[in-house]
């Protein structure tokens, strides 16, 4: 996979750094001259460069990238990023870094993002999801909102104990796609039971999250 990171800060640096060593081809663009540590990412392509200039994102050619990443700490500069990144190159997959949460509102299709990573909100709720027990938490959104990753963890007196995975009649739209268990990651079969301490993982429609919510919470009631 070839990907493209504007913004060779921390984070930038940080994921490519992962993406090298899971074998993919990455190319970092960055315009500061005392930014441009080649050192610190040996495996990866550098370009001294403005990604909101159109010959900079043709020199990286962007055109044959999978997936660009706008990781830089300018909400301008990736919103123009995005753009350009989706609507002159064609570009699959954009995943755009939003630092002030007062302009996540922009970071949607119209601006040619796929995927916008807020790091308050992220945070925020990995801790929810930390101390969270018995309520549904949002850990993720895809598609523009289309759907949610959310987690529940399942209390001590959880009346789900033993109940199959299968004989839970969940609300359309929504799957579990995991239950995490004693530093285990279970990919859910039919015949799987549930158990007190369980984290479980859904992916869900949002529209369907307080129906998921609701069942829960009425089988709680009915113990």
């Amino acid at each position: 996979m070839r990907v493209c990171i504007a913004g060779a800060g921390n984070v930038g640096r940080s994921i490519a750094l992962e993406l090298v060593g899971n074998g993919h081809e990455v190319t970092l663009i960055e315009r500061e001259p005392k930014a441009f540590k080649t050192d610190t990412v040996p495996g990866a392509a550098w370009l001294l460069a403005d990604a909101c200039e159109l010959a900079s994102l043709e020199q990286a050619d962007l055109q044959d990238c999978n997936v660009v990443i706008a990781a830089t700490g300018d909400d301008k500069v990736n919103l123009v990023l995005s753009l350009l990144a989706k609507t002159e190159y064609g570009v699959p997959r954009v995943v755009a870094r939003v630092n002030h949460p007062k302009n996540e509102w922009l970071f949607n299709e119209a601006w040619g993002v796929d995927v916008a990573v807020s790091t308050p909100r992220l945070l925020s709720a990995l801790v929810e999801e930390a101390v969270t027990v018995g309520d549904l938490v949002r850990l993720l959104s895809f598609r523009e909102g289309e759907a949610s990753l959310v987690e529940v963890t399942l209390p001590p007196d959880t009346p789900l104990a033993g109940s199959r995975v299968g004989s839970i009649v969940w609300p359309p739209d929504v799957t579990l796609v995991a239950i995490l268990r004693d530093a285990h990651v279970i990919a859910p079969s039919a015949d799987d039971p549930l158990e007190a301490g369980d984290e479980l993982l859904f992916v869900s429609a949002p529209d369907q999250e307080h129906a998921l919510h609701d069942l829960l919470a009425n089988i709680s009631a009915g113990s």
